[in-house]
């Protein structure tokens, strides 16, 4: 193994790579960002993730959900401020999880075993920059820039220095070993990093061991790889090559796929098992490779090609399709064996862990979960909504796809046109019809020349031509499956006699959406202008907006995007087809209309005011201009907001309301958003059970809080309310073998409600005990009743009478309780670990008869005074 430094060098093409890495300057941490527990008293925090389940990300609600597999059951809540709508990167371990915000970059750490957040760091926003777990371990994984970092998952602080690669890496998961991969496409190799041990404490630095790296060649360089951790090593897809690559225990194979591979394929980010499933979402399609090499093909049902990674668990095959809201299951030969449906929007995202397997939508408001039978539950993500009111109504099931479309090589371009110029021509058009592939470039050709422009560049400047000759220029579009048909120009021939430019260009944003362009006659030189052409250019793109043949340009709404800088040009063409150059640069605008519609907008119960309501909604799409406020309309209570929520008193009780909301921005009130609400209403109870032991009694209900919160308690007559949960109270101190009613009582802010339920306790049992000594007589002590005094002896009376002697209970006999009377004392010495008193316990033996409470040991244990006194 050769020795490794941090910033990597140009490797040889055949070797294992380990070595040395240093400890590094720590990072300065930044404040914990708080996170709200929703539903759990402070008992409840304490909840590390063991068995079976998964914390699962709801984006809609800016919520983490602990998802029980067994159960398939939430029974953990976690609000995440300033995520709503955010896509988040969740990996985790029994004790920590850490997530990653995509849209802010922050990387959060949080200890299961208390729920506070232990550390954040910043990274770049947006795709590119992941995090790994696994046990103790935690990296960074910047694919861009093509460094690695090992974290102490503790603080954040990273562990000695980053294992730095050429920039463009992929992958950066754990394999069941606990080993983090990577893949380097420009070194054509995948790389294994063995964590370095943590120091003693979260960043004291110490001294810490070196991270070990191990090296594979697995493609040529420069291909494009994808990886797909395994049990114990890494599955490689050459998407170039068309082949996949396996490395197990040291091990390399390569399984060639060129022929079957019909398109760029996919792999889950971790595979469990031997089969490694290969998807192609273009082409609908699963190969799954067996690890003797061995492909076994399948299509998938459906349109599209918005397909998810295969994954394989317990023998069968799940695949998203994230268009139809479905997730199919396949067996191991590839037959359709399940169809899972939910009410789901967006992405789909599959994992197996902790023997099960979850389907999260972080969009929607259920999941589900498999085990390892295969069965299929689903889970309400919002369950036990503190936060008052229903949950949000489940989004419209997704449109069916639209039918795959017939892929195929480009049409060809638009209004081609040509202007001549000074030794040149300006050659611009419209776009090409894409064909169900990406346009990826034009092509110009005349004049002996080939010009290759981007997609976004529909105006091309074509030099070096002669004046007094006619020209003609033809424009091509190129897509995946090739070059499209050419559409030619009209005639141009260069001249000096050309026009000039306009000298200055204008342009206006308009409040309506329309922009308008406007700019001084030109000076023809001799010769009429006939016409004007303007040219928009953004970030990137250069494109013709259209043309006038007088000095201004109207250029309608949704033509330009909303948000976007645009500057123009003009160029002015004679009546011989003569063109001028472009004039200056007008003055950069950004197009912009009336703000859109609010976002997922709620109106909810405030569960502790009466007659309130709380609305809330995420900002509208500004459409080009900040938005400065909200205009908020609660059943004719109107009110002005700066913020995306609102509280709205003066209702009545349990009444329902419309609630409607307009953003504004510079260009007026944008259309309305509307939902309804209901003010809190008295809650109302259901009971709908009970049970008992000796000693005490549980009473099961359900509450309707009336949309907001209550607060629930348990009497009986004549003794203190017990509170509890709105589920189930125990009432305990109770005496056995009686009969109780019990008042179950709700409130909130609206007043109580209340439901009784009658409940007898269990009898109480004891056990006559006696056990024989070590030695002598005492062996023999406890086997049966003898002349005088042993144990187990039951009288009439609470004293050892011979003449009141009613009989013997047999070691291990368990006799029902009735009460308690104090009498003579009696001590049962060896015979049941030294019990001495003066209780006596009234059982049921022939009748109502005493036995020494030293002699009878009750069952749950063994306190006397939970018996009445006789």
């Amino acid at each position: 193994m050769d020795e490794a430094v941090p910033t990597r060098t140009a490797r040889s093409r055949s070797r294992l790579r380990g070595g040395l890495v240093t400890v590094g300057t720590v990072l300065a941490l930044l404040a914990a960002m708080g996170l709200t527990v929703l539903g759990l008293g402070a008992a409840d925090n304490a909840v590390a993730s063991y068995d079976a389940s998964s914390w699962l990300w709801s984006a809609a609600r800016s919520e983490l959900a602990r998802v029980n597999g067994v159960t398939a059951r939430v029974d953990t809540r976690m609000e995440v401020p300033a995520a709503r709508r955010h896509p988040m990167q969740v990996v985790q371990t029994d004790r920590l999880l850490m997530l990653r915000d995509l849209n802010t970059g922050q990387i959060s750490a949080l200890d299961l075993a208390t729920l506070q957040i232990t550390a954040t760091t910043p990274t770049t926003p947006g795709l590119g920059v992941s995090v790994a777990l696994h046990e103790d371990a935690a990296f960074v994984v910047d694919a861009v820039q093509g460094v690695v970092r090992q974290l102490d998952p503790r603080s954040l602080a990273p562990v000695g220095e980053p294992v730095r690669y050429p920039p463009g890496i992929t992958g950066g998961a754990f394999d069941g070993t606990g080993r983090l991969w990577i893949a380097v496409p420009a070194e054509g190799t995948v790389s294994a990093i063995t964590p370095a041990a943590l120091p003693s404490a979260p960043a004291d630095g110490g001294q810490v061991g070196p991270p070990q790296v191990e090296t594979y060649d697995v493609a040529e360089t420069s291909h494009e790889l994808v990886i797909s951790t395994l049990d114990d090593g890494v599955a490689v897809l050459d998407r170039t090559a068309g082949a996949l690559v396996t490395v197990v225990r040291g091990t390399t194979r390569r399984t060639a796929l060129a022929s079957t591979l019909t398109g760029p394929g996919i792999m889950p980010v971790r595979t469990s098992g031997p089969v490694v499933p290969v998807t192609v979402p273009g082409q609908r399609q699963v190969h799954a490779i067996g690890d003797g090499g061995e492909v076994r093909s399948f299509t998938v049902p459906g349109d599209g090609d918005r397909l998810g990674p295969a994954v394989a668990w317990a023998g069968r095959f799940y695949c998203a399709d994230e268009a139809a809201g479905t997730v199919y299951a396949f067996d191991a030969a590839g037959q359709l064996t399940d169809t899972i449906r939910g009410r789901w929007g967006g992405p789909l995202e599959l994992e197996v862990r902790e023997n099960h397997l979850f389907i999260n939508a972080p969009d929607a408001a259920t999941a589900r979960v498999v085990n390892d039978s295969h069965q299929v539950r689903e889970v309400d993500k919002y369950a036990n909504d503190v936060l008052g009111g229903d949950p949000p109504p489940a989004p419209p099931p997704p449109p069916p796809p639209p039918k795959k479309p017939e892929v195929s090589r480009p049409g060809a371009p638009r209004s081609v046109t040509a202007a001549a110029g000074d030794a040149q021509a300006r050659v611009s058009w419209r776009p090409a019809a894409a064909n169900g592939a990406a346009i990826v470039r034009y092509v110009v050709e005349g004049a002996g020349q080939r010009l290759e422009v981007g997609a976004n560049q529909r105006s091309v400047e074509v030099k070096e031509l002669t004046n007094g000759e006619t020209y003609r220029f033809s424009v091509h579009a190129v897509n995946a499956k090739g070059a499209g048909p050419a559409r030619n120009s009209n005639p141009v021939t260069p001249t000096a006699e050309v026009p000039d430019a306009p000298t200055s260009v204008t342009a206006e944003a308009r409040a309506d959406g329309t922009v308008v362009v406007s700019w001084p006659a030109a000076n023809g030189q001799g010769n009429t202008i006939a016409r004007y052409a303007v040219t928009a250019t953004s970030a990137g793109t250069n494109a013709p907006a259209g043309e006038a043949t007088g000095t201004e340009l109207l250029i309608k709404s949704g033509e330009l995007e909303y948000g976007t800088q645009y500057a123009f040009t003009v160029v002015s063409v004679n009546d011989k087809g003569a063109a001028s150059e472009a004039s200056p640069v007008s003055n950069t605008v950004v197009p912009f209309t009336v703000p859109g519609e609010p976002v997922e907008l709620r109106a909810s119960t405030v569960a502790d005011r009466p007659g309130t309501v709380a609305v809330q909604w995420a900002p509208a799409p500004a459409n080009g201009r900040p938005v400065s406020g909200y205009v908020v309309d609660v059943g004719g209570r109107r009110s002005e907001v700066t913020d995306t929520q609102a509280t709205v008193d003066g209702l009545g009780d349990g009444q329902n309301v419309t609630v409607r909301v307009r953003a504004v921005n510079e260009a007026g009130e944008g259309p309305e958003a509307t939902t309804t609400a209901r003010t809190v209403a008295p809650p109302r109870v259901t009971v709908t059970g009970s049970s008992a032991t000796a000693t005490a009694a549980t009473v099961t209900f359900t509450v309707d809080a009336g949309g907001g919160q209550a607060t629930c308690t348990l009497t009986r007559s004549g003794q203190p309310a017990r509170s509890g949960p709105c589920s189930s109270i125990t009432m305990s101190g109770l005496t056995p073998g009686t009969g109780y009613t019990f008042t179950v009582t709700a409130t909130n802010a609206a007043g109580t409600g209340t439901a009784t339920r009658a409940q007898t306790t269990n009898a109480l049992y004891g056990v006559a005990t006696c056990n024989n000594g070590p030695e002598g007589d005492q062996r023999t002590y406890c086997d049966r009743d003898v002349a005088g005094r042993n144990g187990n002896e039951i009288f009439s009376v609470a004293r050892q009478d011979n003449d009141r002697q009613v009989g013997w209970a047999k070691p291990g006999t368990r006799l029902k309780a009735f009460c308690k009377q104090r009498g003579e004392e009696v001590y049962a010495y060896i015979y049941n670990n030294e019990k001495r008193s003066t209780w006596w316990v009234q059982v049921d033996y022939s009748g109502k008869n005493y036995i020494p409470w030293a002699w009878l040991n009750l069952e749950g244990g063994d306190d006397i005074n939970v018996l009445p006194t006789c």
